[in-house]
């Protein structure tokens, strides 16, 4: 297994705040009924300042987004890789793990990613850095064979992801609670597939995704479907609308249909797919809130969105 580390924007230092002992000798006074008062509305005030908002949800990582930080990129973290081969996988065919490389921020979610049909890891190996370094755990992987179908390609996600938290060198960095799914063709049908299997996956976002099942009314997991308006591959009309329309409709969900795009822009760096995953990511499965205002309101058509629908506001 091969370690190294991937040049990146360095990881904020954490702030440490160092009080000043007594003088010594002195004796204290004691403490008023005012003061503890006075010190009550004190602590009060603090933990309703914006600061202190960060300890309502334990899973934010990362400061505040902005569009100019979600659109980068690099995000905040340093990042730093690790190979695992086909010989030490069991039920998929290896791969890559992207990791922030700072201990100090405790562990992260994680997101494991499938290639499409005829497809490698290459394929999708810009999602890796670009995702670990907003804060996550990112598994690119292969499949067994390059001609695996949807439904193997979601049993082989699932093995990646135990794999992650179970067995691999950064299992100790992995909040196993907090987990997801993406894929690009039938690795994005796999991500469906992965999901209707393990409703306590917390993310999933097929790319251009192709499956002959077109309807998922089981799933559970928040799910944005991402379609381009070129695909002649899977064409939204056969594959990524009805895959959208079905889901529940209690069930927070999104389509992105990106213009001018054909069925493999994913498999490049992009930066709509790169901004609306992060975003979608962090929601779902860091319930980070602050990433809501850039999924809703609805993103309106633009110069590289033909279509966004989805539920606003979200309720996980």
């Amino acid at each position: 297994m091969q370690q190294h580390s991937i040049n990146s924007a360095p990881a904020p230092a954490p702030t440490t705040t160092t009080t000043a002992p007594a003088p010594g000798g002195r004796r204290r006074r004691p403490v008023t009924a005012a003061l503890v008062a006075l010190l009550a509305v004190a602590g009060l005030q603090t933990a309703m300042t914006p600061g202190a908002q960060a300890a309502d949800n334990p899973y934010e990582r990362g400061p505040a987004p902005t569009t100019s930080s979600i659109e980068a990129v690099r995000g905040p973290y340093a990042v730093s890789q690790t190979t695992v081969s086909s010989l030490s996988a069991s039920g998929f065919g290896g791969g890559t793990i992207y990791y922030p490389t700072t201990t100090s921020d405790g562990t992260f979610g994680a997101v494991a990613i499938s290639p499409g049909f005829t497809g490698t890891q290459s394929s999708i190996a810009w999602l890796g850095p670009r995702l670990a370094s907003q804060g996550f755990v990112v598994f690119t992987i292969d499949t067994i064979t390059t001609v695996d179908q949807p439904d193997s390609r979601g049993r082989q996600l699932l093995a990646a992801l135990d794999h992650l938290t179970q067995r691999s060198t950064v299992r100790s960095r992995v909040d196993s609670t907090r987990l997801g799914v993406m894929g690009h063709s039938m690795g994005g049908g796999g991500s469906l597939e992965a999901a209707k299997s393990r409703p306590s996956l917390q993310a999933a976002i097929p790319l251009t995704g192709w499956n002959t099942d077109k309807t998922w009314p089981e799933l559970r997991t928040p799910t944005l479907i991402v379609g381009a308006d070129g695909d002649t591959v899977a064409p939204v009309s056969s594959h990524s609308e009805p895959f959208y329309e079905s889901l529940p409709s209690t069930l927070d969900k999104a389509y992105l249909e990106l213009n001018n795009a054909s069925h493999f822009t994913p498999n490049t760096s992009d930066t709509t797919i790169a901004k609306y995953s992060i975003s979608w990511l962090k929601r779902f499965i860091d319930n980070d809130t602050r990433y809501e205002q850039f999924l809703c309101p609805i993103p309106r058509p633009s110069l590289t969105i033909e279509e966004y629908r989805g539920n606003c506001p979200h309720a996980s």
